[in-house]
């Protein structure tokens, strides 16, 4: 089973949203969280960290743009697209600047709309503004910085930092020599007992009992991080 990541999708329309629901839940590695509504969508937008929000513009209790805008406000900064049937320049300039990192024209291709969300996917990937849910931490590569919600921080090498960055982006078992690869490069003088040691290390730093990892586990041939 992968680690799914978790996305919020807010659209009024129950066929569309459905039906966007069981495409993204398709890709293997998404768990959707469904509202049709501006409050339900705030109540749900404060339950966590997300790996990327989808917004319908026209909401039975308000726009889109402006649920936008709180959240950005609030400090949320995974990518955002927006979902409208508007298309004029006025509204893409509003939609655009209410912090939206795309803007969407229906009817759209279910695969148009994922090569828009991986490509901002991979720009917010190297941003200093990037946080992932990592077991009980909140995970900002940028800062090589764990901290679980009593604000405790864990600092972390760059080697781990990069070892939990391409773990959660696979979100499935690793083998070890791609992780080794990844990380070090195809350096002949790296073996995978160095990647062991740093595993056993980060497991010291994350796990409550290293012993018995539920965070970083050992999976058939690899490494895999849990939900």
């Amino acid at each position: 089973m992968t680690s799914a990541k978790r996305i919020l999708l807010v659209e009024d329309d129950a066929m569309l949203s459905a039906s966007l629901a069981e495409q993204l839940a398709q890709e293997g590695t998404y768990e959707v969280v469904t509202a049709g509504d501006l409050a339900s969508a705030r109540v749900a937008a404060g339950e966590g960290l997300y790996e990327f929000m989808i917004l319908d513009v026209g909401l039975p209790d308000g726009d889109g743009r402006d649920l936008c805008r709180e959240l950005r406000e609030k400090g949320v900064t995974c990518p955002i697209v927006l979902l409208t049937a508007v298309d004029t320049d006025e509204d893409t300039i509003r939609g655009l600047s209410s912090g939206a990192n795309d803007y969407i024209t229906k009817p759209f291709r279910f695969a148009v709309l994922m090569a828009r969300l991986h490509a901002h996917l991979r720009s917010h990937d190297r941003s200093e503004e990037a946080m992932y849910k990592i077991g009980p931490y909140t995970f900002r590569p940028s800062a090589k910085l764990l901290q679980d919600d009593k604000a405790r921080k864990i600092r972390l090498t760059e080697k781990e930092t990069n070892i939990l960055k391409f773990l959660y982006r696979v979100g499935d078992t690793v083998p070890r020599e791609t992780l080794l690869n990844e990380v070090w490069g195809y350096n002949p003088a790296v073996t995978t007992h160095t990647l062991e040691t740093h595993i056993y290390r980060l497991r010291q730093k994350i796990e409550e009992n290293p012993g018995e990892a539920r965070i970083l586990v050992t999976e058939s041939g690899g490494y895999k991080l849990m939900p």
